[in-house]
């Protein structure tokens, strides 16, 4: 396993996400498959789930069990079950309408591979980790103040999460040469930065969403 190559992508996925997708067309080539071959960028994205459990677990003072636990729940629910659902999504919807009519492609070379739409969501969920599970735990004494500019912190923190997640599907699945209307993966930042607005009003995303998470 290339742990040198997964951390230099995991690297540029904050720094410049298109340049991970830019070999993807030859590794295609020479792989003969879009989707990564070496498993290294999931068993660091599970240790950093795992360092991330025992920070949370810290600041709710759970117990060594209940440590575990919660680092089994981000990295069996929160990484791979949501990952499953987001990466047969994308693979069906993609392979349904992104697809372009067929040309020079052969018909197996123009379709999406649902390891490559789970690599997608792996890839897009790493900035998204680095938002919510970390920067949100060094930010919890101000998030859930009272006061207004804590509501507008902690609000735009999670659509900053979730605007970074979504454009890093739209990069992955637009990197593919055979795909078209890829633009569509971006509608969801409508509803997305309109939801964020309304929440402006008065309703702190934080004081929601950790009592639920946490159960406290």
């Amino acid at each position: 396993m290339d742990f040198e190559l997964a951390a230099w992508q995991l690297t540029y996925l904050c720094l410049a996400p298109k340049r991970v997708y830019r070999n993807v067309y030859f590794h295609k080539q020479t792989k003969n498959t879009w989707a990564r071959d070496d498993p290294a960028i999931l068993l660091l994205i599970a240790a950093c789930l795992i360092v991330s459990a025992i920070a949370w677990s810290v600041v709710y003072s759970y117990g060594a069990l209940q440590a575990i636990q919660l680092a089994v729940l981000m990295i069996f629910r929160d990484y791979l079950l949501v990952g499953i659902v987001v990466a047969t999504s994308l693979w069906f919807f993609s392979n349904r309408v992104l697809v372009s009519p067929p040309s020079h492609a052969t018909p197996s070379d123009s379709q999406v591979e649902w390891a490559y739409a789970f690599d997608v969501h792996t890839n897009a969920f790493f900035p998204f980790y680095l938002t919510l599970y970390l920067a949100q735990l060094f930010l919890v004494p101000i998030i859930l103040k009272t006061p207004w500019i804590c509501l507008f912190i902690s609000n735009t923190l999670y659509l900053a999460a979730f605007a970074q997640y979504i454009y890093g599907i739209y990069l992955g699945l637009n990197a593919l040469p055979f795909l078209i209307r890829s633009e569509l993966l971006l509608a969801p930042l409508l509803p997305l930065f309109a939801a964020y607005v309304v929440s402006l009003l008065g309703f702190n995303v934080a004081k929601h969403v950790l009592p639920a998470y946490f159960g406290s």
